[in-house]
C-alpha cells in the first residue's frame, strides 16, 4: 500500500480558513518614536492616477482561475469577511479598518514598469499582463503570518512569480529583485506623512523571486483581490512574514545590489530584509512563538518557515551569519 506523508505546509482542503477571515503596527510606530524622514528618491517612477471613481475591474470575468491542489492547508480557509476588512496598509492608514479608505485607489489604467539589468525595459499594463499569464493562472490556498503574531488563510489567484520573471529576462549578473508599490498622496493619505519613507519598496533574492512558493496576486476567493489587500498586483511569499507581501505594485527592478526596504528604512533593529518565520526568535517587543488565528478565538503554535520549510530552508544553508528572523 502505498502511503503519502503530508509536507508540513499541508493541511486537508476541507480545513481551508472560510472566505468569511482576513485581512497594529500603529502602535509598534508610535512605541518607536521616530523622526521625520525624507521622501524616498523613486517618486519620479510612481504611476500617475486619476482622482476620479474608478470603473469596476474588468478582469472580474477572468475568475476563478483553476486551484492548484499541490497546495493545500492545515487549518480552514479564512473568511473572507475578515481578511478582507483586517489589513495592514499604511498608504491609506495605520487603523485596520481602512476599506473605504482604499477604494479612491484607481487601478485602471495600470501600469508596471520592469528595469534595471533585464535583456530590454519595458512597461506593462496589467490587462495586458493578466493575458500574457493566462497559461499559468491559479488559485493557491497559502498561511499568511504577520509579524504582529496574527494569521489566517487565504485562496489566492495569480501566477508564480518565477513566470514574471521569465518574462522580465533579467541579465545572469542579476541577483535581487526589487518591488516598489505606488506613489499618490492624493488618493493615499498615508503617504502625506513625512514619517515614512514612501513610496513602499521591498526586495528579494533571485533565488527567492524564482522559488516556485513566490506568487505574484492578483485575486482573493475566486474575485480580483480588492484595494484595501493590495490591487491589483502584490506578492505572496508565505514563509515571510506578512509586511514582505508588497502590495499595488507599479515596479519591478533587477539589480546586482540588495534592495533597501520601507520597513529597514523605517526601523531596521526591528524589520529587517529576509523576515522569515521562526517561531524560536523574538520580536524585540513580542514573542514570535504563537499566533493569532484571524476571524476565530485560537492561539496556536507558529511553525519555523510557516510550514513551508520543505520548500525553501535551503535558500538559507550559506546565509547562517545573516539575520534572517527579523
Amino acid at each position: 500500500m502505498r502511503v503519502k506523508s503530508k509536507r508540513g505546509w499541508e493541511i486537508p482542503e476541507s480545513q481551508a480558513t472560510p472566505e468569511s477571515v482576513y485581512a497594529n503596527r500603529r502602535a509598534v510606530l508610535r512605541a518607536m518614536g521616530l523622526g521625520a524622514m525624507a521622501l524616498a528618491a523613486e517618486a519620479p517612477f510612481a504611476t500617475a492616477f486619476a482622482a476620479d471613481a474608478p470603473a469596476p475591474d474588468p478582469s472580474a470575468k477572468l475568475y476563478p482561475f483553476k486551484r492548484n491542489n499541490q497546495y493545500k492547508l492545515d487549518r480552514p480557509i479564512t473568511d473572507a469577511k475578515y481578511s478582507t476588512d483586517y489589513n495592514n496598509f499604511y498608504e491609506f492608514s495605520t487603523d485596520k479598518e481602512l476599506v473605504e479608505l482604499a477604494q479612491a485607489l484607481p487601478i485602471r489604467p495600470w501600469t508596471i514598469a520592469v528595469d534595471g539589468m533585464v535583456e530590454k525595459p519595458f512597461r506593462i499594463g496589467i490587462d495586458d499582463l493578466l493575458a500574457k499569464m493566462a497559461a499559468y493562472r491559479e488559485e493557491r490556498l497559502y498561511r499568511h503570518r504577520c509579524v504582529e503574531a496574527w494569521s489566517m488563510a487565504v485562496p489566492w489567484s495569480g501566477f508564480a512569480l518565477k513566470e514574471f520573471v521569465a518574462l522580465a529576462k533579467p541579465l545572469s549578473g542579476a541577483t535581487y529583485l526589487k518591488m516598489v508599490t505606488f506613489m499618490n498622496p492624493d488618493v493615499a493619505p498615508g503617504q502625506s506623512e513625512p514619517l515614512y519613507p514612501w513610496p513602499y519598496v521591498e526586495g528579494l533574492t533571485m533565488a527567492e523571486a524564482t522559488n516556485e512558493l513566490a506568487f505574484l496576486v492578483t485575486g482573493m476567493y475566486g474575485k480580483p483581490v480588492p484595494k484595501q489587500d493590495g490591487a491589483p498586483l502584490r506578492l505572496a511569499v508565505p514563509w515571510k512574514y506578512g509586511f514582505k507581501s508588497v502590495k499595488s505594485i507599479v515596479k519591478f527592478t533587477f539589480t546586482d545590489k540588495q534592495p533597501r526596504t520601507f520597513w529597514e528604512d523605517l526601523q531596521e533593529s526591528e524589520y529587517g530584509f529576509w523576515a522569515n518565520v521562526n517561531p524560536a526568535v523574538p520580536h524585540p517587543r513580542w514573542s514570535q512563538a504563537t499566533e493569532r488565528v484571524i476571524g476565530t478565538d485560537e492561539r496556536v503554535p507558529t511553525l519555523m518557515w510557516n510550514g513551508y520549510g520543505d520548500h525553501v530552508a535551503h535558500l538559507y544553508d550559506h546565509l547562517q551569519g545573516e539575520r534572517l528572523f527579523a
